[in-house]
């Protein structure tokens, strides 16, 4: 009755629970021995790992129906004459998009150039400089790595080399280049909540300090993208229209001054022909300035279409400097090295019975 016993389906043999516990109890100076060669593995790994430092920011973008934003402005758009229900319309870009965007490559390659400053102000370089020449490694990595950089040293004479200028071009991007944009990719970590719709962007670095600045650069840069593609085309008709309306002024212009000098060099004749080429050059007249006037009136309308379709973010978090490190997690390390070692030690003493 004292014995708590589990079958095991597959020997079909009984296990004694609490004589296995007893048994593993009489030999817990092995698994002391274990735990504390766990930690020391533990300590050596959570202390090689870089540090790692996230700042995160959470921004509410505008992605409602522009119906409704058109209609703040219809009763003022209809007093100059301008009808806006044409210029309604759904969202352009949802904020699911917004991790492709953030993680394609011209967005990063332009994210590159951006200068950066550490913590202790003794080192301002580009982002790319600072990503490919002071970055902490672990130092098994350095082993690891040895011998493939013998290889890649030695197959450096078989190769052609790479021609590279100083800069970066999105169309042909080195191995190098590669490499640095593929570990800036993994730094940055865009995540959309399908029901608030609130965007939260993340960088880790290694200084905390770069790591706001990168985040900022890049919330930045996705305001930006997310209004030149939003207004790319209103800002187009815009310029078409602005261009057509200054030829229409310049039509008008002349058909009124063709008008008046013709007034003037016939003043009391009173004849057929006169008054056929009056009447020929007053509808002229008329049909430019009917034809300047449309447009003016379509000019104003794209101008509230554009600052109708540019896009307001609201803040919820701004960037702020990490104060502790994000990783390496020392317990979350800690924990896995002593279970690891307990499962094993306490299977190796159960399968040999030593």
């Amino acid at each position: 009755m004292n014995k708590v016993e589990n079958k095991s389906p597959e020997t079909g043999q009984d296990i004694d629970l609490i004589a296995t516990a007893r048994y593993l109890w009489s030999k817990r100076k092995r698994l002391l021995k274990a735990i504390g060669i766990a930690i020391l593995i533990a300590l050596v790994v959570a202390f090689s790992i870089p540090k790692e430092y996230t700042t995160t920011i959470k921004l509410m973008p505008e992605t409602n129906n522009t119906t409704n934003k058109m209609g703040n402005l219809g009763g003022l758009a209809a007093m100059a004459g301008v009808d806006l229900s044409n210029t309604a319309g759904q969202d352009a870009i949802s904020p699911d998009v917004y991790p492709d965007v953030v993680r394609s490559v011209p967005f990063l390659v332009e994210l590159f150039s951006q200068q950066v400053t550490n913590k202790k102000k003794t080192l301002s370089v580009s982002l790319y400089d600072y990503l490919e020449e002071h970055q902490k490694h672990a130092w098994w990595s350095y082993i690891a790595r040895a011998p493939l950089k013998g290889l890649l040293y030695v197959t450096k004479f078989f190769e052609e080399k790479e021609e590279t200028t100083g800069q970066v071009n999105p169309f042909h991007l080195t191995k190098e280049q590669e490499r640095i944009l593929r570990e800036l990719q993994n730094k940055i970590t865009v995540y959309v909540d399908k029901k608030t719709q609130v965007v939260s962007v993340s960088v880790e670095m290694q200084d905390p300090v770069i790591s706001a600045q990168v985040a900022e650069n890049v919330v930045k840069m996705l305001q930006t993208y997310i209004t030149n593609y939003r207004t790319q085309k209103a800002k187009q008709d815009l310029e078409f229209t602005e261009k057509v309306l200054k030829e229409a002024r310049a039509a008008y212009y002349k058909a009124q001054q063709t008008y008046a000098t013709f007034e003037d060099n016939n003043k009391n004749i009173i004849s057929s022909s006169y008054r056929t080429e009056q009447e020929r050059l007053k509808n002229e007249m008329t049909l430019t300035f009917n034809v300047y006037n449309t447009l003016a009136q379509k000019q104003e309308q794209d101008k509230l279409k554009v600052q109708e379709q540019t896009p307001v973010y609201t803040i919820i978090e701004p960037a702020t400097v990490p104060l502790k490190a994000s990783s390496p997690q020392k317990p979350v390390i800690f924990a896995g090295c002593i279970l690891l070692a307990l499962a094993g030690m306490s299977g190796y003493l159960l399968i040999t019975n030593d």
